[in-house]
């Protein structure tokens, strides 16, 4: 069999690919070389914008299988019967750190899901945590500022870390678990995810259900700890995207058992939580998991680049069955997601292969911008209502509507009577035993007590006081035990 002919991108045959035209053998190099300046000029932009957050990630292709049947709660098409299977692509991340970062880092893990069904892409976007730092988005930003590398200093700075946070006392949940023992999953095969953010089911009667989701690995959750973690980030790196590579190609096929948590609607405003608050989990004495289903996942992508860099996910991304809640974090997302993959991918990065649809065909009137595609013919309209057979609206609305009322403006979320911004975190530290305690406050106290300012640590001590005494105490005294060092 012959070998391929090496070709330009114009598709013209390449006499020399080792050697660039110069003039005579000792000459300077020839802008005439059309072969040079076109691998040199595309080599410049082999890169893109990476993300502000999740920048590092890896990704892998399966499918999830309905095991337990929910039509009750939901008339969503992929989980209408079980044994039904729905093709998926699983994005997993680190959120802080850039995308040259180490996988081994204290930091939560982005787990987000594209589900290619036959009614369109559904996206869930989550990560390996109940619950976030915040529950507003006009926070975020700040919030990731402080996280990321000073201006000045181009590092993260504990002082940034825990100023915000000591300005933030709604944060104190997440960062009980972010200190604790699952802050460092040894990969990504061996930690939980979740919807973290209360999402809306509809079923077939138009009846409205809040739910959460909570994927349950079912490998058993392992993770490291801060000396195991430094090791690791030192001799490989990635070596979360090491382990989930290997285990998919020598035919280990990771896997999660998928459940929720459901809530009926008309129970949402009387629950002593808030059940739209980021910051908050629902207890499962109130809300018991129901299993829906395994996601297992079974392929690598060819090339990382094109599948997990151009993974994108946006979590309005619904289909019918399936909305949002008044949960503002999401709300906020709704936009910021799908804004920052035009501004990285472009405005048409819906037709790269990773994020087409699959299981169905996107009909729309969007055309034209940046790498179009789509021109569907000379005899497509780009306009509705048209005269010409093209797609029209259903009239059926995806999820049940949200009932509003009140007075535009800005406003802080309605409290409910078990409202608080440290109970649920208390909860959390009586939860573990003895040693995980320990290993929590010297995690704690380790970042704490290189903050330069004393009112900082004040006041971020006062969170851990009014989660728990004993849990601010053990923080106060291992802290200035640091100081006095």
């Amino acid at each position: 069999m012959s070998q391929r002919v090496l070709t330009t991108e114009s598709g013209a045959p390449v006499a020399d690919n080792q050697n660039s035209a110069s003039a005579g053998p000792g000459g300077p190099l020839l802008l005439q070389d059309q072969h040079l300046l076109e691998k040199l000029a595309r080599f410049n932009r082999e890169r893109i914008p990476e993300r502000v957050v999740h920048a590092r990630g890896s990704g892998a292709y399966g499918h999830f299988e309905v095991t337990d049947d929910v039509t009750g709660f939901t008339h969503a098409d992929f989980l209408s019967g079980v044994g039904r299977r729905t093709e998926v692509f699983v994005r997993f991340s680190t959120v802080a750190d850039s995308l040259g970062g180490a996988d081994a880092v204290r930091d939560p893990r982005g787990f987000a899901v594209k589900f290619y069904t036959e009614q369109g892409n559904y996206d869930l976007v989550g990560n390996n945590t109940p619950v976030f730092f915040i529950k507003d988005p006009i926070k975020f930003p700040d919030f990731i500022h402080s996280q990321k590398r000073d201006p000045f200093t181009g590092r993260q700075e504990p002082d940034n870390v825990w100023d915000f946070w000591a300005h933030s006392p709604e944060a104190t949940h997440q960062v009980t678990w972010l200190m604790g023992d699952r802050g460092i999953p040894a990969s990504y095969r061996h930690m939980n995810g979740y919807g973290s953010h209360t999402y809306q089911w509809t079923n077939a009667d138009g009846e409205a259900f809040f739910v959460k989701y909570h994927f349950k690995t079912d490998q058993g959750i392992r993770c490291l700890t801060s000396e195991q973690a430094a090791e690791l980030a030192g001799t490989d790196p990635s070596s979360h995207q090491t382990d989930l590579l290997q285990a998919i190609e020598r035919g280990v096929k990771p896997s999660w058992t998928m459940y929720v948590q459901v809530m009926p609607a008309a129970e949402a405003a009387d629950y002593r939580f808030n059940p739209f608050d980021l910051t908050k989990v629902w207890p499962h004495r109130d809300h018991p998991l129901r299993r829906v289903g395994r996601l297992v996942l079974d392929r690598n992508p060819d090339n990382v680049f094109a599948e997990v860099e151009q993974a994108a996910f946006s979590p309005n991304n619904f289909v019918p069955g399936i909305g949002p809640s008044p949960d503002k974090m999401l709300q906020g997302r709704l936009f910021a997601y799908a804004d920052a993959h035009r501004y990285r991918l472009g405005v048409n990065h819906t037709l790269l292969a990773v994020n087409a649809p699959r299981a169905t065909v996107a009909s729309n009137y969007g055309r034209d911008g940046l790498m179009a595609v789509n021109s569907q013919g000379r005899h497509a309209k780009n306009y509705e209502p048209n005269s010409y057979d093209g797609p029209v609206e259903t009239g059926r609305p995806l999820a049940a509507p949200l009932p509003v009322t009140g007075h535009t403006g800005t406003h802080e979320a309605p409290l409910h009577t078990k409202d608080d911004d440290f109970v649920q975190a208390g909860e959390l530290y009586r939860l573990m035993s003895a040693e995980e305690r320990s290993r929590l406050v010297a995690n704690i106290a380790g970042g704490l007590a290189q903050v330069t300012r004393d009112d900082v640590v004040r006041k971020n001590l006062a969170h851990f006081h009014a989660a728990d005494p004993e849990y601010g105490r053990r923080v106060e005294e291992a802290v200035r035990a640091l100081r006095e060092d």
